[in-house]
């Protein structure tokens, strides 16, 4: 089975019950989903920004029980192609995303977001995004 990297968007989803994703996650299977460390420190700056700190922390616990992390450190020269790159192109996207979609690549793994704008211009990337009935049969078109 395929291994999927899952941004913090869909992580967001997934705590907020939108689109159904707690449903294709167990789909999925949740071994076969994963988090980036980044996604780790956007929901805990999220955290610390919101005005319910407490809850938004329990969530960040519940990610962190829910799905295995992956270092990003075997993505840096990646990370450092790859922003080059773009730069070249004019096309630079946030580091965060950045990090978080190289990661996916050299991880081998499918990135699930619904950021297809930014992340498709990662070279190697397989995006799935699952806000979209295409991608995930528990949304409705």
């Amino acid at each position: 089975m395929s291994k999927y990297l899952l941004d913090t968007d869909i992580c967001v989803y997934y705590l907020r019950g939108k689109f159904n994703m707690r449903d294709k996650v167990k789909q999925i299977g949740k071994s076969n989903c994963y988090i980036s460390e980044i996604t780790i420190a956007e929901l805990t700056y999220g955290a610390v920004k919101s005005l319910n700190f407490q809850k938004h922390k329990a969530d960040i616990v519940t990610i962190e029980h829910l799905f295995s992390i992956v270092p990003i450190y075997q993505s840096f020269a990646k990370y450092a192609e790859e922003r080059v790159r773009l730069q070249k192109s004019g096309l630079l996207i946030p580091n965060f995303d950045l990090l978080i979609g190289t990661t996916a690549v050299v991880n081998n793994m499918t990135m699930v977001t619904n950021n297809e704008k930014h992340l498709s211009r990662i070279n190697g990337i397989k995006i799935e995004n699952w806000t979209k009935a295409k991608y995930n049969k528990f949304v409705t078109p």
